[in-house]
């Protein structure tokens, strides 16, 4: 009798500690849910406040470019925003993952790497893969885009950095973006592959595709005359 009560008892046990994990489960998952498709109101006063500064660093550029390649310029803009934050310069960030990868590439331990294959690394010295393995400018291109561009790093870091990431955005997903996906080009740009049908992002940040989504209504593009094109 003893032992049928002890039973019921851990029985009973067993199913609260169940359901106390699928509650907590379940407010857990609601959580992340919402954190990826709703702006906290401290991003979205960061994001209002360097707005003036990045018209001011890159409207003109990126208007230039908007209409070179047929791009929208609020994603344009945007997404410099989540990049740099509107900032000149707009400093770099070096990614040791891809470095690792780059390395293997170089070393005949990976075939490839996206567009970089062996014979694109051949005589690359370990502080050649840093600067290929580190973002640039605006939009932060990783070093190894200027491969597929056909430019040199230097290029994208310099001036012309707004030139050269429009030009790569145009190459990839610029179909997408023409076609107004701004949901599946934020990630795109981010993590190489469009939103996830799950409605979970994969973005190092999980703010990242609802805060570009929110900030290309911060931007309306300029026009003539107040637009100074050259």
């Amino acid at each position: 009798m003893a032992r049928k009560r002890a039973s019921r008892i851990d029985t009973g046990r067993l199913g609260h500690f169940v359901g106390a994990f699928l509650v907590f489960g379940a407010l857990y998952l609601a959580w992340t849910y919402c954190h990826a498709h709703v702006v906290t109101p401290w991003h979205a006063a960061g994001d209002r406040a360097g707005k003036d500064v990045a018209e001011e660093n890159y409207a003109v550029d990126v208007l230039n470019v908007a209409r070179k390649y047929d791009l929208d310029y609020s994603y344009l803009m945007a997404l410099l925003m989540l990049e740099c934050s509107g900032k000149k310069p707009a400093g770099a960030r070096f990614e040791p993952h891809v470095y690792k990868r780059l390395q293997q590439v170089r070393d005949g331990k990976r075939r490839s790497y996206e567009n970089v294959t062996p014979a694109h690394l051949a005589d690359a010295s370990d502080d050649a893969l840093r600067n290929l393995a580190t973002s640039w400018g605006p939009f932060q291109l990783m070093g190894y885009k200027c491969i597929l561009l056909d430019v040199n790093i230097r290029d994208i870091r310099g001036p012309n950095g707004v030139e050269h990431g429009a030009d790569w955005i145009n190459q990839t997903y610029g179909n997408s973006l023409r076609a107004g996906r701004f949901k599946d080009c934020f990630h795109m740009h981010n993590t190489g592959s469009p939103y996830p049908k799950t409605g979970l992002p994969r973005t190092h940040d999980p703010q990242y595709v609802p805060r570009g989504l929110a900030m290309m209504n911060q931007f309306t593009a300029p026009e003539p005359p107040d637009a100074i094109l050259h």
